[in-house]
């Protein structure tokens, strides 16, 4: 259409040179091209006054050409019609542009939606059938083949495999899964045939939440986007008036009212064309939009461009301990016995602990893995809120817990140089030494931290109920500017509100956690930032922001891009807004050209949409 209506400009213009034709065959001539590249603005523009939105950029660029196609009728003045066209050709290229950015958008988080299965194989009566996946009820079987897409969240029951969770975690590392592992919707099964019994209905999976997410990011505006939408529906009447005083007072003070009308007509024009707000109420929102996007790309899910504000204005940064900065799985760093050898003291913590689910008790059973099967029975256990537990493994009376417990039995203990958790034990009322357990810090935390600090975050602050010595170790190993140990959930909301009191002004605080403990911080921050992990519903429902890996370093990542779109959006609104005041000056003295007016209107709004799609760029 575009190309067409330029090869009948072109026509139209040697007609008028070569032909001798008065002003309305002239109008006829120009009417072809305007209409065939027009008719959609100005379809628009009439469907936005009978719904009483007249006041949009078609209405603006409509009345301008139309007004530039019957200005040649006025006594005295010279015909616009090829300005006209020229005028509704460039705003369509306007929009091509526009269509073209949206759609490298678009893209950019269209690896989320390939996410969604199209069919599951469900084992039924001894078959297996192909059925859609919505149709798919909770403790069924499903077999999942090599190259397919996982349908829905489930265990595996049978068989092992590797996965591609690029698309929920934007990292590419294969993830082995074998039986009685979660498997969740949105992976790509990569080797082995597996049989999964499913978890979630299709709906309460992990892909249709996180597709669901990014399509409502749009409904979530940011600070500029609210602005640019308020702006232009009080600017454009504005505007439209001032064009009207433009052309028709100015003459009332010339020698010859008739004289002078065309040319301030022509200069209302203008000033019409150049006041098309385009540039700022498509660039802005398609470059948060784009931000957006290349959060998704990195594994970041941000559930709007409003947190995108938030972000990029984070100033302090507080952080949970366990399954943040570090992986919240126990393990056994040190065995200190005082009666006894090592293993035999690991070997009767793990039978005392053989029925606890406590993380602690996996440390202890996942250290002397013989714990299942040496034929020692245990019996009487009593297991105490808080403290401990007591039992009577073969002939020994053995109590494993904290202080609280020692004390309680009336056993002398003694304490650890040792920093982390200490389990203390004793045999026969005797006390027999403790064992020492850690939490492991995340390969990157250290990374995070440091990059935080690169990117101008005064503060790294780590909130934990664990105990004073833990929280001192690895707030010194990460590099932490401040910690606060032994605190119970409600202290560290406490501990937040101080902190959101004494920010400074314009500066945010943001809560990093794992999203199921941590859901009052996260809602009282200025934005909650959570550990998705891979199937954690709890944290994609509870945050502002999801990290699908848990890595903490895609924090500063997520900081980058904030910081980053926000910077492109606010070059785009001053680009805009300059250029278009210094057309509407030269335009209101009678020195601007509809050259002038278009680059101000569609140039910028070109310009400004290529400067958008900027933020496609953003690297891994």
């Amino acid at each position: 259409m575009i190309a067409l209506t330029v090869v009948l400009l072109i026509a139209a213009v040697l007609i008028e040179k070569y032909c001798s034709l008065n002003t309305w065959q002239l109008l006829l001539v120009y009417l072809v091209p305007y209409l065939l590249v027009g008719h959609d603005t100005l379809r628009e523009a009439a469907e936005g006054i009978a719904h009483g939105e007249a006041f949009n950029e078609h209405f603006l660029m409509s009345v301008a050409t139309l007004g530039a196609l019957a200005i040649g009728f006025l006594p005295g003045a010279e015909t616009q019609f090829p300005e006209a066209v020229f005028v509704m050709l460039f705003f369509q290229i306007g929009e091509l542009f526009e269509g073209y950015a949206e759609g490298k958008s678009r893209d950019s988080i269209a690896h989320l939606m390939d996410i969604r299965p199209d069919i599951a194989h469900v084992e039924r009566e001894g078959k297996v059938t192909d059925a859609a996946p919505d149709t798919v009820m909770p403790g069924e079987h499903i077999i999942i083949n090599p190259g397919e897409k996982v349908p829905l969240d489930g265990i595996v029951v049978e068989g092992s495999t590797t996965l591609n969770t690029v698309a929920l975690t934007g990292e590419s590392i294969p993830r082995e899964v074998v039986v009685g592992d979660e498997i969740i919707s949105g992976c790509v099964n990569l080797s082995g045939v597996v049989k999964v019994r499913t978890t979630k209905t299709f709906g309460a999976s992990t892909a249709s939440k996180i597709i669901d997410l990014v399509e409502n990011a749009s409904e979530h505006k940011s600070r500029s986007e609210a602005f640019i939408t308020r702006f232009a529906r009080v600017y454009t009447p504005i505007v439209v008036c001032a064009a009207l005083l433009l052309a028709f007072v100015p003459p009332l003070f010339a020698d010859s009212y008739s004289q002078a009308l065309p040319d301030w007509v022509y200069r209302a024009l203008i000033f019409l064309v150049v006041s098309c707000p385009c540039a700022l109420v498509i660039s802005v929102p398609l470059t948060f939009f784009g931000g957006i996007g290349s959060a998704s790309r990195h594994g970041i899910l941000v559930k709007g461009a409003n947190y995108i504000d938030a972000l990029a204005k984070t100033d302090t940064v507080v952080f949970d301990k366990t399954g943040t900065l570090t992986h919240g799985n126990f393990v056994v760093e040190a065995v200190h016995p005082d009666i006894c050898d090592e293993r035999h003291l690991l070997h009767l913590a793990a039978h005392v602990e053989h029925h606890s689910t406590h993380p602690i008790a996996a440390a202890l059973k996942r250290a002397y893995p013989e714990e299942a099967d040496d034929g020692c029975t245990v019996s009487d256990v009593v297991e105490v809120a808080g403290k401990g537990i007591r039992a009577r493994v073969g002939d020994w009376q053995v109590i494993v817990g904290n202080e609280k417990m020692m004390e309680a039995e009336g056993v002398k203990w003694h304490g650890c140089h040792h920093p982390g958790t200490i389990v203390h034990v004793a045999i026969n009322h005797e006390y027999a030494g403790h064992i020492v357990i850690n939490d492991q810090v995340k390969a990157d935390s250290a990374e995070a931290i440091r990059q935080l600090h690169e990117l101008g975050v005064s503060k790294c602050v780590m909130l934990t109920g664990d105990h004073q010595n833990v929280g001192e170790k690895v707030a010194r190993e990460l590099g932490l500017d401040a910690y606060h140990a032994q605190l119970l959930p409600a202290d560290k909301v406490s501990h937040l509100e101080r902190m959101l009191h004494d920010k400074g002004e314009g500066s945010n605080v943001a809560f990093v956690g794992d999203g199921i403990n941590d859901a009052p911080v996260l809602a009282r921050a200025d934005v909650g930032i959570a550990m998705g992990g891979l199937g954690s519903d709890a944290a994609i429902e509870a945050a502002d922001v999801v990290l699908m890996d848990d890595q903490p370093s895609k924090i500063a990542k997520a900081i980058r891009i904030a910081r980053r779109t926000l910077h492109i959006a606010r070059e785009n609104v001053w680009f805009a807004i300059g250029v278009k005041a210094a057309v509407l000056i030269l335009a209101a003295l009678g020195l601007g050209a509809m050259w002038m007016a278009v680059f101000a209107d569609v140039g910028v709004t070109v310009l400004a949409v290529l400067n958008a799609c900027r933020m496609l760029s953003v690297k891994r």
